[in-house]
């Protein structure tokens, strides 16, 4: 009698060639994936400079709405925003923001800067990665929201 037995499991050579296709396409791949994290950055910097601007404008509109020029505080969501020239001020401008975690907030001047950070125990800025926020000058003028985003930050 004759008895074929079913072959069980890989043999050498299908488990090395299955090894160098991955490592050709790891060699292709990696590179590639590990770019995204400095384009996440960038992103997440560009996100919090459309809710500052985003903050600032909803702050003016109700200020606006409330029809009294001489008034210097708004209410959002029960938080108190004082008002420069009918915008947030640079020491309220994060109340109208829901979250700015993994940024460090700063006073910048007259302003204040939201830098990236790396996370760490404590968290460590990225020099080169924030949003700068300029309360209005004047009367009848926006606030300026600058991003400091470098080709990779």
């Amino acid at each position: 009698m004759n008895i074929k037995q079913a072959q069980k499991g890989f043999t050498l050579i299908e488990l090395v060639v299955v090894i160098t296709i991955l490592g050709i396409l790891a060699a292709f791949a990696i590179p590639r994936f590990a770019s995204l994290e400095g384009q996440a950055r960038t992103a997440a910097v560009q996100g919090l400079a459309g809710s500052i601007r985003s903050g600032a404008s909803l702050a003016h509109a109700l200020w606006l709405a409330q029809g009294n020029p001489a008034s210097t505080i708004v209410t959002m969501e029960g938080q108190p925003i004082t008002l420069a020239n009918g915008y947030p001020d640079a020491a309220t401008i994060e109340r109208t923001i829901v979250d700015f975690s993994g940024f460090i907030a700063t006073n910048v001047g007259t302003g204040r800067r939201f830098t990236k950070a790396i996370s760490q125990t404590p968290p460590q800025p990225i020099a080169n990665c924030y949003v700068t926020y300029q309360p209005a000058a004047a009367a009848n003028t926006a606030p300026t929201v600058t991003v400091n985003p470098a080709l990779s930050c």
